[in-house]
């Protein structure tokens, strides 16, 4: 019944970033800090002593999380003297020569204990950790003595939903309260990063852990004598308006995340970050995954919220409430995703270079949000790093950047507008007209995952034969191109502006036009 997180992104660089998502992170580096000179031996060293203390160091915990390798608790009965088998058996007279044949046995026996015996490895108790190494995944029914006849099977799995519910506001505080401890703290003082590097990366993160244990606070303030809670949804629609912090920590992660990418190339960085993932303390998360917990939280609020309502009967006080709870939280989300939309897509167009003016087409101006961008091969087996912008797709090359700038992207070819844009979808293996299509990309006569993009619209027609890595992400760019066509031809019909439209052609998913591929 416990809804599940996805915390760890594993996507390769080739996977084409979506914007279904609530954040689309940046997938190249931006910018570099200073490289400072410094002992490795001594940053080892340092780091490695840090992190021990803070596994040392108390740190708050739920109450339900414990170390299974603590002490045995387990009460032994202590044997009373007068039971004792020396109480109750009387000293017997034992004759001479019984006592001579026990007195040889007795020195045969010390003669054999005598014999030294193998040295035993020397076991040193480890001090056992304070932070969780695993989340608990204990019930609500297992907080409670003994449940109440009352309680039908329907309102035992609602309160189970709203424990989950409050434990997941604890786990996150715990989380965000570590993250501040282990990493931020540690690396500002071993001189790892700057302050204004850090500052950057965790953005706005210590505003969002009052928020989350005010919410903690009135959630454990609705349990009753028997700790089930009646109405859940009055308190989360106070609350959720406070979620609008979560738009400024949103819009900074594509930038953070670009920064991250870049310093992890710094040595120094990155064994402190490894030592980190290798602490128990860590579960074997990195620093991105918890940095991202908050916006894998806000998308599962609206979820849970659900579940509840699921469980809610008729005619109760939280009935009318929760429908309303859930629409405010899925606008609040609508909201954080137009904004980080619009970051994201500003932050990639800072960095487009172009080695023409006419490729300053206005639509890449003019869009707001990036449907999805990553890695793509062309027919000559060249990596582009392809962007579809809400109004055209644009093929870059990466270009080597200094440390210390943003990532840049040189422009190839001329961009397409999507409401110019024709598809083609190529069955494997099939060779192109012009025959150059044909083994390209593997050396061999048999492609896979190759997909066709031309424009005919207002200045000379193009043709790309595109390559993704395999057929799931094959169809994810199919899926968001088609996406992007459909919508610019609406948008255009609805209204039309001639300063950027011009000579608008039809619209067409599978186009039979032939055009040499580039």
């Amino acid at each position: 019944m416990e809804l599940q997180e996805t915390e760890v992104d594993t996507s390769p660089s080739w996977s084409p970033v979506s914007r279904d998502r609530l954040l689309t992170c940046a997938m190249l580096p931006d910018i570099a800090g200073k490289k400072r000179k410094q002992d490795p031996s001594s940053d080892a060293e340092n780091s490695a002593r840090i992190l021990e203390d803070y596994e040392d160091d108390d740190f708050p915990i739920s109450d339900h999380i414990q170390d299974s390798e603590g002490p045995c608790n387990k009460r032994v009965k202590p044997v009373d003297k007068s039971a004792s088998v020396t109480g109750i058996i009387t000293p017997v007279k034992t004759p001479a020569l019984k006592r001579l044949g026990q007195s040889i046995q007795r020195s045969i026996s010390f003669r054999t204990e005598a014999r030294p015996l193998p040295p035993m490895p020397i076991r040193t108790r480890q001090k056992a950790s304070s932070f969780p190494r695993r989340r608990s995944s204990q019930l609500w029914s297992d907080t409670v003595d003994s449940l109440s006849h009352e309680l039908s099977t329907k309102e035992i799995k609602r309160q189970e939903i709203i424990y989950e519910l409050t434990q997941g506001e604890k786990q996150l505080i715990e989380d965000l309260s570590l993250v501040k401890k282990v990493y931020y703290e540690p690396m500002l003082k071993l001189d790892i990063m700057t302050e204004s590097e850090l500052g950057q990366i965790f953005g706005t993160l210590d505003s969002l852990i009052p928020l989350h244990e005010d919410l903690l606070t009135r959630l454990e303030g609705l349990r009753g004598a028997e700790k089930t809670v009646q109405e859940v949804g009055p308190t989360m629609m106070d609350w959720f308006p406070c979620l609008e912090a979560y738009i400024t920590y949103c819009c900074n992660q594509v930038g953070a995340k670009a920064l991250l990418d870049q310093k992890k190339q710094d040595r120094r960085v990155e064994h402190f970050l490894r030592l980190c993932q290798e602490s128990s303390f860590s579960r074997k998360l990195d620093l991105w995954n918890f940095l991202d917990l908050p916006r894998s939280r806000l998308v599962k609020y609206p979820l849970l919220l659900k579940e509840i309502q699921k469980s809610t009967p008729p005619e109760h006080p939280d009935e009318d409430a929760l429908p309303e709870a859930i629409e405010l939280i899925q606008k609040i989300i609508t909201e954080v995703n137009l904004k980080t939309g619009e970051a994201e897509c500003q932050f990639y167009r800072r960095g487009l270079c172009y080695s023409e003016d006419s490729q300053r087409v206005p639509e890449i101006q003019a869009s707001r949000f990036l449907y999805c961008h990553g890695e793509l091969k062309s027919t000559k087996g060249q990596k582009l790093h392809v962007f579809l912008f809400e109004l055209v797709l644009v093929l870059t090359r990466p270009v080597a950047q200094d440390r210390e700038g943003p990532a840049q992207f040189q422009v190839y070819r001329q961009p397409l507008p999507a409401v110019h844009l024709h598809l083609e979808d190529l069955p494997d293996g099939e060779p192109s007209n012009s025959g150059s299509f044909r083994g390209a990309f593997t050396g061999n006569d048999k492609v896979k995952n190759c997909f066709r993009v031309s424009t005919t619209g207002r200045s000379k027609s193009q043709s790309h034969s595109l390559q993704a890595n395999d057929s799931f992400n094959k169809q994810q760019w199919i899926s968001c191109l088609r996406q992007a066509m459909v919508q610019s031809r609406d948008k255009h019909a609805q209204s039309p502006d001639p300063a950027l439209y011009n000579n608008i052609a039809e619209l067409n998913i599978n186009s039979d036009v032939e055009m040499p591929d580039t």
